[in-house]
């Protein structure tokens, strides 16, 4: 896999050396996400920039993630971590969130904000989504980050698939009441797990650009 070809960034030194060229190993980047759907992603972006994913805390939602924020942020004085939110409405902007959430600068902390979720970021790569989903290319929202709400976006997506497990899984039963379908998340993982090609995504996205760019940083500081 081709590594992001971030501007003004090497790819030189995604391997810390330890004596010789044999010796190499990956740098280890821990992970907090919101869900199982941001931890497959996390895991994508981490092998893109050629690092190795450790450790992944969270996935109880974002408000938990929150409450748990100081471990995380202390624990990346000393190594490699990404912490990824959606910013969902919590503010116009990643700033102001990154700023509410940690206020400091921490050395080896990736604070990422998907705007405004990280359905936004899947949704960029648009012709390997339209074939996942098995729609038409055109159906695909050519600005995902200025979707208000991505998540209605992909299930609406997945309502108009020509494939009946797609629909199955993906939108909600009718008097369900529930906003996603059963198998949502599962097909989000999968889709972020193999098709998804976070360089291309990246072209759409530049809170995913950015993303991948601060991991790129820190695979080259470590």
């Amino acid at each position: 896999m081709p590594l992001y070809q971030g501007r003004g960034l090497s790819t030189r030194s995604n391997l810390a050396f330890s004596g010789t060229v044999e010796d190499a190993v990956l740098v280890t980047i821990s992970a907090a996400v919101e869900g199982a759907t941001d931890e497959a992603v996390v895991r994508k972006l981490i092998t893109q920039v050629g690092a190795e994913l450790g450790p992944v805390y969270g996935k109880y939602g974002k408000a938990s993630l929150r409450e748990k924020r100081t471990g995380y942020v202390n624990a990346a004085r000393r190594a490699p971590w990404i912490v990824l939110v959606d910013l969902d409405h919590d503010a116009p902007c990643p700033p102001p969130l990154r700023s509410d959430w940690v206020p400091v600068q921490v050395p080896f902390l990736c604070f990422r904000v998907a705007v405004r979720a990280v359905e936004a970021w899947l949704l960029a790569d648009a012709d390997a989504l339209a074939a996942f989903l098995g729609v038409s290319r055109n159906r695909i929202p050519r600005d995902p980050e200025s979707l208000q709400d991505p998540k209605t976006a992909m299930v609406n997506l997945a309502r108009a698939s020509r494939r009946t497990a797609i629909r199955a899984d993906m939108v909600p039963r009718d008097g369900s009441g529930r906003p996603i379908g059963p198998a949502y998340a599962s097909r989000l993982i999968e889709f972020a797990s193999s098709p998804w090609r976070p360089d291309i995504a990246a072209q759409r996205s530049d809170s995913l650009r950015r993303a991948l760019a601060c991991l790129e940083k820190l695979t080259n500081v470590v």
